[in-house]
């Protein structure tokens, strides 16, 4: 089989399948087999597979075609222009949580101390600690997500502190300039209108908030005070239609309250200031 019959027929498959973008999938799914980048393919169409690259070729459209994410098969996400690893011990990092680095960049780039909380594969930690200069912190509840994270700081040169514990609850009172967090925003009873790649493979624990979507923004806001230092800011990503009842949570004690969109106009972030 060569590199051009195996794109053929895997993208067959996947389109059949009614699997979303099918040749960029089987692409990254063969390149991935044959541990090249996706120009080789482009560049060497008439090589014949190994039995080795067929196997694994065969496995990972397999996997792809009984819903798992692409991401968690070649266990790799680019976020801000750098490749993280990814299981399926945390969410897969979205192109709209970069939104979230962008406001903290500009509304906390004096930030000395940073904390990401729910860091998951820590995208956002790792990130915030390359891109300033200061001393970053992340917490999850998930020991597999810490390990993870820890990972990939070591792989990108970042130096950050990670925190096995729920939300803020380990964090000390008045240490931290700068918070940021892709908290769990999906109500309980929407799991069953997710898409199959979401449900069925991303974690619960990083997904689902409650019955209202809302359980984990209050408690965030709530114990952000605490841990904030005076002109400290807040900066959460938002899930949709979220805006009217998060702005609310910021009450008398915060200032500067402002929400920002999205490439599609949807609001996407929202950042306060601790009075």
């Amino acid at each position: 089989m060569t590199v051009q019959t195996a794109l053929a027929q895997g993208a067959r498959l996947l389109e059949d399948a009614h699997v979303a973008a099918p040749r960029l999938t089987a692409e990254v799914l063969l390149s991935h087999a044959m541990r090249r980048e996706r120009v080789y393919l482009y560049a060497h169409p008439e090589q014949e597979l190994s039995e080795v690259q067929r196997l694994h070729y065969g496995r990972y459209l397999h996997d792809r075609l009984k819903g798992k994410p692409t991401q968690y098969i070649t266990q790799r996400q680019e976020f801000y222009g750098r490749e993280f690893l990814v299981t399926p011990d945390v969410l897969i990092p979205r192109p709209e949580t970069e939104h979230v680095v962008a406001i903290a960049l500009k509304l906390g780039r004096k930030a000395r101390r940073v904390l990401d909380v729910g860091t998951g594969s820590g995208a956002l930690a790792v990130t915030l600690a390359l891109e300033t200069e200061a001393e970053t912190w992340a917490t999850d509840i998930s020991r597999e997500a810490i390990a993870l994270a820890q990972e990939n700081a070591w792989k990108l040169g970042a130096r950050a502190s990670l925190v096995l514990c729920d939300l803020m609850s380990a964090i000390a009172s008045g240490s931290m300039d700068l918070i940021v967090s892709n908290p769990p925003y999906v109500p309980l009873g929407e799991k069953q209108g997710l898409q199959r790649e979401v449900r069925d493979w991303e974690p619960g624990v990083a997904l689902f908030a409650g019955e209202t979507g809302f359980e984990i923004y209050e408690r965030i806001v709530v114990d952000a005070l605490r841990v904030l230092t005076p002109a400290g800011w807040l900066i959460l990503e938002l899930g949709f239609g979220s805006r009217d009842y998060v702005s609310g949570l910021f009450g008398g004690q915060w200032q500067n309250v402002q929400t920002e969109p999205d490439l599609a106009g949807i609001p996407r972030v929202i950042a306060g200031q601790k009075n």
